[in-house]
């Protein structure tokens, strides 16, 4: 062999020998980095496990995170009563006894009625208005103010759109037939008809069925009408109201421990935050699919009685409302503030709201027919 060739077969062979070394190097290092940032993630609900919507959308987001960090960040995920109550899944996570929470944030309103707004509160904003306000009005800025005083980051994961206004034993024909009723209704809701004389009641949804078949309470509200056939509220009230003064545009949410977000990559954020987002639209979604099957079954096949609200009583709920707000605001600076700024969004969004989606649809169906 020639010195020229053999010279040149040393340096093929040594460049060859070289670009192994990177490989099982890179290989050698790459391994332990990913087993170092694998974490184990603890989440906690308010709802019973595989409940359709509500539980479903909740292990969609925990399973999503897992797909899509291919099980590097891997959610073990808890419905309520499996590791904690329900409406104790604040405090657990707060404690950092656990990293999530999947939960409506107007169960925390004893905590702070702050809180309620970033679910729903009575003569509110529907699910785009609340996206509106959420991501360009201020709204998750005031809500991380808010989350912040209790070690809590939270963002939205999920909406149920327009709820129904309840399930009665009787017809609710003025203001004074809510005087007396047991009624099963959270949130600055449960505040408005308690001005009216309802006596509130807050309960989770897993406890619902058993306290209206048992006369415990005498109404309740729940989500819409999938949500509410399968819960067989009709087997102890067949009146159904519409439109939920209460809940207009009902938005889940994600509660996360704010050390334990803090300590996240900015990627990892982003991948959190855009698995929330995923399920923001994909539960709203699925509401709007299937509530309008689920209702007229409700009605032709369960003999429930379609009934709406007169605008007495909304005028009545309007009155009470004003009425729970300016208590609200009395609470403390932060809760002004945040009752300004959701006044602000709904004047806005509703203004454009008024000539555009009610507009249209209000066409559009009277000239289809339905």
């Amino acid at each position: 062999m020639k010195k020229s060739d053999a010279l040149k077969r040393r340096e093929i062979l040594k460049k060859g020998l070289t670009g192994a070394g990177v490989v099982a190097t890179a290989a050698t290092i790459s391994a332990p980095a990913i087993a170092a940032n694998r974490m184990e993630v603890t989440m906690v609900s308010t709802w019973p496990r595989d409940f359709p919507g509500l539980g479903t959308g909740a292990q969609r987001f925990a399973k999503r995170v897992t797909d899509m960090t291919d099980g590097r960040i891997s959610i073990k995920y808890y419905a309520a009563g499996e590791r904690v109550g329900a409406f104790d899944a604040v405090d657990h996570v707060a404690s950092g006894d656990a990293q999530l929470y999947h939960g409506a944030e107007y169960y925390w309103k004893g905590k702070h009625p702050g809180f309620a707004y970033f679910t729903a509160v009575p003569f509110g904003l529907t699910c785009s208005e609340m996206n509106a306000w959420i991501r360009f009005g201020g709204g998750q800025e005031l809500w991380d103010e808010l989350s912040a005083q209790f070690g809590l980051k939270g963002l939205m994961c999920g909406n149920t759109g327009v709820q129904m206004g309840g399930w009665f034993r009787k017809e609710i024909n003025t203001p004074d037939d809510f005087k007396g009723l047991k009624f099963r209704m959270p949130g600055l809701g449960g505040d408005v008809i308690a001005k009216l004389g309802a006596s509130p009641v807050s309960l989770p949804g897993g406890q619902i069925y058993e306290n209206l078949i048992s006369g415990s309470i005498d109404a309740t509200e729940w989500v819409g009408p999938w949500n509410d056939q399968i819960m067989k509220f009709y087997e102890a009230a067949k009146y159904y109201y519409y439109p939920g003064m209460h809940e207009p545009g009902s938005m889940l949410s994600i509660g996360m421990n704010k050390k334990w977000w803090d300590s996240l990559s900015k990627s990892d954020q982003l991948i959190i935050e855009a698995a929330a987002s995923m399920e923001n639209d994909v539960m709203f979604a699925e509401y709007t699919a299937k509530n309008g099957a689920a209702l007229q079954q409700l009605i032709t096949q369960q003999g429930v009685k379609l009934r709406k609200f007169s605008d007495e009583i909304y005028d009545a709920f309007g009155e009470a409302s004003e009425e729970v707000y300016e208590e609200v605001q009395k609470h403390s600076s932060l809760a002004k503030n945040i009752h300004s700024s959701f006044v602000k969004a709904r004047k806005e969004t509703g203004a454009w709201a008024k000539i555009s989606d009610v507009e249209y649809i209000a066409q559009r169906n009277r000239v289809l027919g339905f």
